[in-house]
């Protein structure tokens, strides 16, 4: 591992990574890779999640073209210097911003989305001219080999290695000399990441997670409400860590919402979700029990059935639910989906912003002083108004947490900037020099009150 290590800091050094040229080429040669080990990856992804075609395409591979070409379309403007303005105390000057890589960029990836959320920040880290180290999730062993496999195969290891290996493999990758780390994972995890880069003073970047809501005022268009949040909660079923953890549904309309909702889970999935080929499971037995630990009977709206054998459970709804109960005490990751009722904006507002800050909330409603009270009310990482999901889906957003859920940020240019140093420069003129700036000049007290004062 550290000899590795030491042959990205010494190949990064040499300067190899800092040409247009050569950061356009290995963005290409990465969307190469991933279109020719397309199939191999739709075939693991399928084999440890259970994910369909459709859904691996488009939640996994799609998403990862359409960064690569955001960024090849962009990244010689992102690369060159910004310059700045000069104010009178820096007369003769010229100031500008240099983009600078940080050196060996360490992504350590989940197992939720295990292609997107490892190449995602890869993409950025490569566009900046880092080297990088990345480490799969344990959880997806299928992908991880696929992963290591593909990079091997298209990129050596002194610019772009791959580690796979359990949780001791991570904790030795924190220990080496790395330039940047960008972790996607759980909180408990995010502190011990965050701890260890502390001993080195490693910036970090951290996406987490936490109970996102999803709100539902009663002038909410409720069909299309019901429909995007089903859409949005059970997409890789509740494995999702901007997924509407929970919903919020005002009392007038909460009877109409639940049906609606049973609507349009059968819709999507089937009368037997179970037996739905492409319907996801859950990743592994300790998620799965931690899960059937939430189902109580007297919450059951609908669903609530599961498949231990196929680690499969079904879209759930459970109502009746109060902040007191054991499925509000973490986020969910999972299909269930509970129910609070509120008759007040304020008590929402209220109730949510007492709790840690989500990654995600989305509302519900056609009052726009209402979508503005919430938005502007209730600190989280992201979100939408009459959707869900879909502001990860617009490269000129950058998407992040706030407190809890996160800090820093990706996706498009913000990717390009959290792998980058902004390094500022004064180009000072040798033409004449400023003699107020000097001690003993009699003048100088009167020119920086003019200047500065």
């Amino acid at each position: 591992m550290n000899s590795f290590v030491k042959k990205q800091k010494r190949w990064f050094n040499e300067g190899h990574t800092r040409s247009y040229t050569f950061r356009k080429e290995q963005l290409v040669k990465l969307k190469k890779m991933i279109t020719t080990f397309e199939q191999p990856l739709i075939n693991a992804l399928r084999f440890d999640l259970g994910k369909s075609e459709y859904e691996a395409y488009t939640t996994e591979i799609a998403y990862l073209k359409r960064e690569i070409n955001d960024h090849l379309k962009h990244i010689k403007k992102w690369m060159s210097p910004s310059k700045v303005k000069t104010p009178l105390t820096h007369k003769g000057s010229k100031n500008y911003i240099m983009k600078e890589p940080y050196g060996i960029a360490l992504v350590i990836a989940p197992w939720n989305y295990p292609v997107q959320l490892a190449f995602a920040p890869v993409i950025g880290a490569i566009a900046a001219g880092n080297t990088v180290i990345l480490k799969p999730s344990e959880h997806t062993p299928t992908v991880s080999w696929v992963i290591r496999k593909m990079v091997e195969q298209y990129f050596p290891n002194h610019f772009f290695a791959v580690v796979e290996g359990e949780k001791e493999v991570t904790q030795g990758l924190l220990d080496q000399p790395v330039d940047y780390i960008f972790f996607t994972g759980s909180v408990p995890v995010g502190k011990i990441i965050m701890e260890k880069a502390s001993k080195r003073l490693i910036p970090v970047t951290l996406e987490l997670g936490g109970k996102s809501p999803a709100i539902v005022h009663k002038d909410a268009a409720l069909d299309l409400a019901a429909r995007r949040i089903v859409w949005g909660k059970f997409m890789n079923a509740g494995q999702t860590c901007i997924a509407p953890d929970y919903v919020y549904v005002h009392s007038d309309v909460k009877a109409n919402f639940l049906k609606k909702v049973q609507k349009y889970i059968q819709q999507f999935y089937g009368l037997d979700p179970l037996a739905n080929p492409d319907y996801v499971k859950i990743v592994n037995r300790v998620h799965f029990n931690r899960m059937i630990g939430y189902l109580d009977q007297s919450h059951l709206v609908f669903g609530g059935g599961y498949d231990e054998e196929k680690r499969r459970i079904e879209p759930t709804i459970m109502d009746h639910v109060s902040w007191n109960d054991t499925i509000m005490q973490e986020e969910i990751f999972g299909p269930l989906l509970p129910v609070l009722t509120f008759d007040s904006l304020d008590e929402v507002i209220e109730q949510v912003s007492r709790r840690p800050k989500p990654l995600a909330l989305y509302y519900f409603g056609e009052n726009e002083e209402d979508q503005l009270r919430v938005t502007h009310s209730i600190s989280f990482g992201g979100g939408c108004i009459n959707d869900t999901l879909y502001h990860i889906l617009n490269p000129h957003l950058p998407f992040g947490g706030v407190g809890e859920s996160g800090m820093g940020s990706y996706h498009g240019k913000a990717s390009f900037d959290t792998f980058t140093h902004q390094k500022s420069i004064t180009k000072q003129t040798t033409k004449f020099d400023q003699n107020f700036r000097y001690p003993g000049s009699q003048p100088a007290i009167k020119v920086i009150k003019r200047l500065l004062g």
